[in-house]
């Protein structure tokens, strides 16, 4: 097991002093008092992961489960985090002044319904929608909108195509809940995530890219496009931009470098099939493609430069949205 307790290691030999000169060399991290993982395993593991443990070592030592709501919720839901570190593990009661928050656990007081409480992997968590009407009234907003979208596209999508009906019924229970807590911090950005949030983005790249697009003045994109590939199957390409008669591929580094997405090809094969897809599309749609990657939406600005590489300059009828979109 990746987590291992003071007991854990007390019983495979380990002294105190033996693993505080293990932390101390840098072999073992302690992830809170009395928990700790190797270092190796610790170095390959994504933000995510990292706080997975966080929570997990709160859930051992509490005397009654905790529920774990926001950003920790979203985790163990497996939402992405777009660059965003937690530096406390969250969790919800209905009253934190009788408990109290501590260096690495934040209490937050909330009334959960029946509804609004779930069982992950043995953890009791706030709800995918309720996380997400949770992060969207407390997060940045390009880190709220991709947990937004990750819960709707669980809620509502398959096979890249979104249930009109289904999103629509997420958005009802989102709005609803607004409308109970009219007045509160955080709930007018909350209701602009809501009501921007497209379940086809795949990845928090793409959300992110989405957001970006809007802010620098584009109205008409469109999402997860359908492509007639050969043999008669179907490519879908990221964005549709139709104002400039584009595709826009977001190309994150992992569909590439992670086995888990690219199968049993190489990464040169991966590369090769990239390319003959890119060439279908532009051959058979007459549409040019642009592609940026992670590096490119970190700011509008950069991804303003990014398109200006590829002769999309803001100028007439295309300007930068000062909205707090």
């Amino acid at each position: 097991m990746l987590l291992r307790s003071r007991a854990d290691l007390r019983d495979d030999g380990f002294t105190d002093r033996e693993m505080q000169a293990r932390v101390a060399a840098g072999v073992l991290v302690r992830v809170r008092r009395g928990h700790y993982v190797p270092a190796e395993s610790w170095r390959m593991l994504w933000p995510e992961g990292r706080h997975l443990l966080a929570g997990l070592a709160v859930h051992r030592d509490a005397t009654t489960p905790p529920v774990f709501s926001h950003v920790s919720a979203a985790v163990i839901h497996g939402f992405p985090l777009y660059r965003h570190r937690p530096s406390r593990v969250h969790v919800g009661v209905p009253n934190p002044a009788h408990a109290g928050s501590v260096q690495d656990v934040l209490r937050h007081r909330v009334d959960l319904g029946d509804d609004d409480v779930v069982e992950v992997g043995g953890l009791r968590v706030t709800s995918g929608i309720r996380t997400a009407f949770d992060v969207s009234r407390t997060l940045r907003r390009d880190a709220a909108h991709s947990i937004a979208d990750a819960s709707l596209r669980r809620h509502a999508v398959t096979r890249n195509r979104q249930s009109v009906e289904l999103a629509a019924q997420w958005r009802e229970d989102l709005e609803r809940r607004l409308v109970d807590m009219r007045g509160a911090p955080g709930t007018r950005r909350a209701s602009e995530v809501i009501a921007f949030a497209d379940g086809r983005a795949q990845l928090p790249g793409e959300s992110v890219s989405r957001l970006r697009l809007h802010r620098l003045g584009f109205r008409e994109i469109d999402l997860q496009v359908p492509v007639a590939a050969p043999g008669g199957g179907e490519y879908f390409v990221d964005f549709g931009l139709d104002e400039i008669h584009a595709f826009g591929e977001f190309d994150g580094v992992g569909k590439y470098v992670d086995p888990a997405l690219r199968g049993d090809r190489s990464i040169e094969d991966a590369v090769l099939d990239e390319k003959r897809r890119e060439d279908w599309v532009r051959g058979t749609t007459g549409r040019r493609l642009l592609r940026w990657g992670d590096e490119h939406i970190v700011t509008v600005d950069a991804f303003a430069e990014r398109l200006a590489a590829f002769g999309v300059p803001l100028g007439a009828g295309r300007r930068l949205d000062r909205s707090r979109l």
